[in-house]
């Protein structure tokens, strides 16, 4: 139990740093050098989409499994 806490708890600081430091970098967005060598880690954008898709599958999933 204690390893599956930690793994889980591993990955959420590992998530957290990322966002984190991409939340302080240059946007792809933005013209010049700076913007080239400061590229983001994860693209959050395409990251919530696929979240919002995951997560409204899975709800869908539920509702249909548990109306049975």
């Amino acid at each position: 139990m204690q390893t599956f806490f930690g793994m889980i708890l591993g990955a959420l600081l590992l998530a957290g740093g990322v966002y984190v430091y991409d939340s302080m970098q240059t946007s792809s967005v933005a013209n010049g050098e700076v913007a080239i060598t400061n590229r983001t880690i994860v693209n959050w954008d395409v990251a919530k989409a696929d979240w919002d898709l995951l997560r409204d599958r899975a709800h869908k999933d539920w509702v249909r499994i548990s109306s049975k």
